[in-house]
């Protein structure tokens, strides 16, 4: 164990009930490691972290972390929360959410650590699947919440571990992975890394930090381009092409919504692949998923098993409803190339039209990628835009939904105040424009997806209700 936590007892934890904090909570908590927390706001999630009988206060007072002799906080704590300033104060230990991730992946002999710009929470939530699924009593540490294992992580008693391993500013460096996966490299978080060239530097040191394998997608220049400077480590292809050392073959989409491959290993091909989620896309993430269950043990029949139980982690084109024929899902896409890839997908469904619903995700991201997103974007039929989230940023590049909109042919979306800089304040509150346009737009057949990382879900949970309380006036 990482010499932080030597002789530590009792751990608290700033905003216990976030979807990265939990999973850890629980690893912890099944260590033995006495914990408290505290969190905001009363959630499905606090109330599991109660569950496991861990205390919880409701609400950030210094006093909260008396007794404890290390402090866990995430990146969204400020130095200013109360509990933070009374650590930093006390001088008790304290360590970010990340760098005790990184501890907790040198625990497993077999830490499987998924990286890429796109397609790691689903790509580690299939792996989770498919190892639950085959009896095996994983730890996991995953972006979104799986139904199979009851959330976004698991505490379990083998020395399999599955983590998503992000690479936002360079998160991902404090991680020991036994196999490092890299889905993809692409162009994002460029306001912390500034060029694609240092982008790949830090996922050559990823890779590098390999004890055994590295898996990597053969298809994706950036990524051979970033592991042809790795030394030392076994590294394995997979992909499409004939050259990686996995394959997928034959795809082959159904009209109900499923996709089938073949999977080779080398010169064998070890049988058909059936997923019940769609695109291309997922048919690489599989291949990974596979590659890496293998790896780790399990056989392909085990894999056949646990992907045709894999029906979607939360905010993967996940399905809200279907009123009056009009379906209604949801997904966290907000890169261009994710956006793409979705849409690709839902275009080659028997949807009568596909309506996109994005809401763009921080000014710097939306700027640099504007020509991008407006492509992506007009794969879908109609467009919609609400405002721009911020998150960690200020307007202070005068960026507004506007000067995307206006790319986008016939594209639907709400005039804002731009005198001011920052608009954050208003809270998005075209989000009710934007659910009466879109509504009164829908006919039967179509499928409206609401598209971001930020709050835009509880959009689409909106445009749901909307259209269930008019097909029952």
């Amino acid at each position: 164990m990482g010499s932080i936590l030597e002789g530590k007892q009792h751990v608290h934890m700033i905003g216990i009930g976030g979807s990265g904090m939990y999973p850890l909570a629980q690893v912890l908590h099944a260590k033995g490691y006495y914990l408290t927390g505290s969190d905001n706001n009363e959630t499905d999630t606090l109330a599991a972290v109660r569950a496991l009988g861990i205390p919880v206060q409701l609400g950030q007072r210094a006093e909260n972390i008396e007794g404890a002799d290390l402090v866990v906080y995430s990146a969204a704590i400020a130095k200013t929360n109360p509990e933070r300033a009374a650590a930093e104060a006390s001088g008790v230990a304290m360590m970010e959410r990340s760098e005790l991730l990184g501890l907790v992946s040198e625990w497993y002999s077999d830490a499987v650590c998924i990286a890429g710009t796109h397609g790691k929470t689903t790509t580690s939530s299939m792996l989770a699947q498919i190892l639950f699924t085959a009896g095996i009593d994983l730890s996991a540490v995953i972006g979104g919440k799986l139904p199979a294992i009851g959330g976004s992580g698991r505490a379990g008693k083998s020395d399999v571990f599955v983590c998503e391993a992000c690479e936002y500013v360079d998160t991902f460096l404090h991680l020991s992975p036994d196999i490092a996966v890299i889905l993809n490299i692409d162009e994002d978080h460029m306001e912390y890394f500034h060029t694609l060239e240092n982008l790949k530097a830090s996922f050559t040191k990823f890779a590098q930090k390999s004890s055994k394998y590295v898996l990597y997608n053969g298809d994706d220049k950036n990524s051979c381009d970033a592991m042809a400077a790795v030394t030392g480590k076994t590294m394995i292809r997979f992909g499409t092409g004939a050259d990686c050392e996995w394959r997928a073959a034959d795809i082959t989409h159904t009209e109900e919504q499923t996709t089938t491959f073949h999977v080779w290993h080398g010169g064998e091909c070890l049988g058909t692949a059936t997923l019940l989620v769609p695109g291309l896309h997922n048919v690489l993430n599989a291949l990974a998923a596979i590659a890496s269950a293998m790896l780790v043990g399990l056989n392909f029949a085990q894999c056949q098993a646990g992907l045709l139980a894999f029906h979607g982690a939360k905010r993967r084109f996940d399905v809200h409803a279907n009123v009056g024929g009009i379906t209604v899902a949801d997904d966290y896409g907000h890169h261009p190339a994710e956006i793409a890839a979705t849409l690709k997908a839902a275009k080659a469904m028997p949807f009568r039209r596909v309506i996109a619903v994005h809401q763009p995700f921080t000014y710097s991201r939306t700027e640099r990628l504007l020509d991008d997103f407006a492509a992506a974007l007009q794969i879908a039929d109609i467009v919609a835009l609400t405002d721009i989230m911020g998150g960690r940023e200020t307007n202070t590049r005068g960026v507004f939904t506007r000067m995307l909109a206006e790319k986008i042919p016939g594209c639907i979306w709400f005039p804002q105040d731009e005198t001011e800089p920052e608009n954050d304040t208003r809270k998005y509150q075209n989000f009710d424009a934007v659910c009466e346009a879109v509504c009164k737009t829908a006919q039967s057949g179509d499928l409206i997806i609401t598209l971001g990382c930020g709050d835009v879900n509880k959009l689409s949970k909106q445009i749901a209700d909307t259209l269930r309380a008019r097909a029952e006036g």
